[in-house]
């Protein structure tokens, strides 16, 4: 019998198996190039005045600087070009939370009172500069479902923040202005009366509540980052990009697969335990369950549904601790080595989008409280309310539909 040969100018068959992860090693090579990332954000942060402008106003009036940079990550401002001044707030929780998110995965290789210390410090610092974020994020989704729902004209608070830019714009380049939103078929002004009536009080209201939070978010961040506690999380990330504390001599040569298996496992057990069959069918109300319930407490489900997006953010840097991906690339695009799950991104996508409709639902909730509101601004505001978790819904059945496949490998 012929016997089959390997191609030697085949690359695959050349290369062989694929090389087993270099251990601690590689986990401190991952370490020193977050903690580098950090400190390269952290000095773009000052660079760019946010020390000059203490009380975080910007000198072109557009965006205050240091944390309200965080606004030009998802669309709220013009967007740096990717070989320019990067967004130091956002780089700055980048990399706080892959530091955070490795220690916890590899702490066993690593010094336990050290990384005890370290990952609610750096958790701290993430979620606080993530809030101004949040909430600005959340004002822009939820006005926009509004001018979606009514079929009306952008509202006052949308018109007012963006006359300045589109003024600037239009001396510059005389291109027409594309719209804020998707152009949609308006019905007839007798099938949405009440909710017409009420979208723009309500937008209002809600422009008020959340500006006012993301205002205190915005001051929160800049002392936080004016803080003691700050600075003593920046030393250490400092010590870190020259020296990683491991656990001993041995940690070096210590295999990082089942620490990142056993990563990935909870991320399976926690996705089992989601009711996957339900979220399979689209349109099935599950996520409008206790909708009109009066306790302001977070809807009961969508807790499970948080954890299942955090396990998946844990099991994601570990892959990338194991590929040995470069700090360089953009959040989410794992595997610049050619690695990337692309089920992963998509699940991660999903549940992106599920936390963020949960939260503007709970905020649209929150506004139908406040007493003495008008019974149109009310209607408005549990129509939107109800648009949010059916959004909610939708993430849930998106992120079954893309779990489901099997992975792809770009």
């Amino acid at each position: 019998m012929a016997q089959r040969h390997l191609d030697p100018t085949d690359p695959t068959a050349a290369a062989g198996p694929p090389p087993v992860p270099a251990g601690g090693d590689a986990l401190a090579d991952y370490l020193r190039a977050q903690a580098t990332e950090f400190l390269r954000a952290l000095r773009l942060h000052r660079e760019s005045g946010a020390g000059a402008h203490g009380n975080g106003a910007h000198p072109s009036g557009a965006h205050p600087s240091g944390a309200g940079a965080l606004d030009r990550g998802r669309g709220r401002g013009p967007v740096p070009a990717p070989d320019g001044p990067v967004d130091a707030a956002r780089a700055l929780r980048r990399a706080a939370r892959r530091l955070s998110g490795t220690l916890h995965t590899f702490q066993p290789l690593l010094d336990a009172e050290w990384a005890e210390a370290m990952r609610p410090e750096l958790a701290w610092l993430s979620g606080t500069l993530a809030l101004e974020h949040a909430y600005a994020s959340r004002l822009d989704r939820l006005l926009q479902a509004l001018h979606r729902l009514s079929g009306s004209a952008a509202f006052p608070a949308q018109q007012a923040g963006r006359a300045a830019p589109a003024r600037a714009a239009a001396t510059a380049d005389p291109a027409p202005v594309a719209p804020l939103v998707p152009s949609v078929t308006r019905p007839s002004p007798a099938d949405r009366g009440n909710l017409t009536v009420g979208a723009a009080k309500a937008g209002a209201l809600l422009d008020r509540q959340l500006t006012l939070a993301r205002t205190r978010a915005h001051s929160t961040a800049l002392q936080a980052l004016g803080s003691s506690r700050f600075h003593a999380v920046a030393d250490k990330v400092a010590l870190l990009a020259s020296e990683v504390p491991l656990k001993d001599t041995a940690a070096a040569a210590a295999d990082l697969r089942p620490l990142a298996a056993a990563a990935r496992d909870r991320l399976t057990d926690a996705v089992a335990a989601l009711p996957l069959v339900t979220a399979g069918n689209p349109y099935n109300a599950q996520a409008l369950v206790h909708g009109l319930s009066p306790d302001p407490a977070p809807h009961p489900q969508d807790a499970q549904w948080h954890q299942v997006r955090l396990l998946l953010r844990l099991h994601r840097y570990a892959l990338e601790v194991l590929a040995g991906t470069d700090a360089d690339g953009a959040d989410g695009a794992d595997g610049a080595d050619g690695t990337t799950d692309v089920r992963l991104l998509a699940a991660g996508e999903a549940l992106d989008r599920h936390r963020d409709a949960s939260e503007a639902a709970a905020a649209a909730a929150q506004a139908a409280r406040t007493p003495r509101i008008a019974p149109a601004t009310a209607y408005a505001l549990g129509v939107l309310h109800a648009d949010q978790r059916h959004e909610v819904e939708a993430a849930r059945y998106a992120f079954q539909h893309s779990w489901r496949k099997e992975p792809i490998r770009l």
